[in-house]
């Protein structure tokens, strides 16, 4: 009885974010929708911030604001030691971190999905799309190249992945991997938030379902449980993103050449 009854629930999970409408001949899906509430939300409380901290006025949430900042510049600093490549990833990293954990937290807000429009959820949390993160990825992997390029220039960073196979044969297969890695990284940024985000979403369905009447006493610590989680994977994709540019701009030099050192010339020494 109890699976008949669950079944009657019509429980519908869809992995992929649905068109709402289209404007002229492109498709605006539930996921879109989202990012943009998402968008001027972070607009909003960093312009909140911004204007707060200039006039000196301060409170419990503009400190808790600054305070996040503070932490994410001092890792900034931490990771990348070149202080003037740490000033221009920075905005890039900071806003990745508050776009990732503003649209993940609008996952974990009750009934996002409740609202409909024929028979489409009008709301879907951006993190759960993987067009948007696997663009997000794009970005950080271009970003990084760019950097590197820019650094250690067109050849410098190309030696990083192809390498004369004869002369340096285990140079030239590390390259290889690197080159490979370049391409996982990318994909293992996409698909970590995506998997977290989607799961997070399809777990408080789940909960939300099985506990039925008790869902007001059973969610609340699944939904803490969530903003948190959504509060780890923003801080792991910012993070990542340091490394990556902390590694790409690196210099990584030939393999070392074991044959023996040229002797140093001697000062000649005039005769008396």
């Amino acid at each position: 009885m109890s699976a008949s009854l669950f079944a009657a629930m019509e429980l519908h999970v869809s992995i992929s974010s649905q068109p709402v409408f289209h404007l002229w001949s492109i498709p605006v899906t539930n996921a879109m929708l989202t990012g943009l509430v998402g968008v001027i939300i972070t607009l909003a409380i960093l312009w909140y911030v911004g204007g707060k901290v200039k006039r000196g006025k301060y409170n419990r949430f503009v400190g808790l604001v600054q305070w996040v900042f503070e932490g994410l510049l001092k890792q900034i600093n931490d990771i990348i030691p070149d202080k003037k490549l740490a000033r221009k990833i920075t905005p890039l990293a900071v806003t990745i971190f508050f776009m990732v954990l503003i649209n993940y937290w609008l996952s974990v807000v009750p009934g996002l999905e409740s609202i409909t429009w024929n028979g489409v959820p009008v709301l879907r949390s951006l993190a759960a799309d993987l067009n948007f993160t696997l663009a997000l990825a794009v970005i950080t992997i271009v970003t990084v190249q760019m950097y590197a390029i820019k650094y250690l220039g067109a050849f410098g960073n190309g030696g990083r992945y192809f390498r004369n196979p004869i002369k340096d044969p285990i140079g030239s297969f590390e390259g290889i991997l690197e080159l490979i890695g370049e391409f996982s990284r990318g994909v293992a940024l996409a698909l970590r938030l995506f998997g977290n985000a989607f799961a997070g979403e399809v777990l408080l369905i789940v909960i939300a379902v099985l506990t039925s009447y008790l869902s007001a006493v059973v969610l609340p610590a699944f939904l803490a449980f969530e903003l948190f989680i959504g509060f780890i994977q923003a801080y792991v994709f910012f993070v990542l993103c340091l490394i990556f540019t902390s590694l790409a701009v690196s210099h990584h030099g030939p393999s070392p050449d074991h044959s023996p050192a040229p002797a140093k010339k001697k000062k000649a020494v005039g005769r008396a």
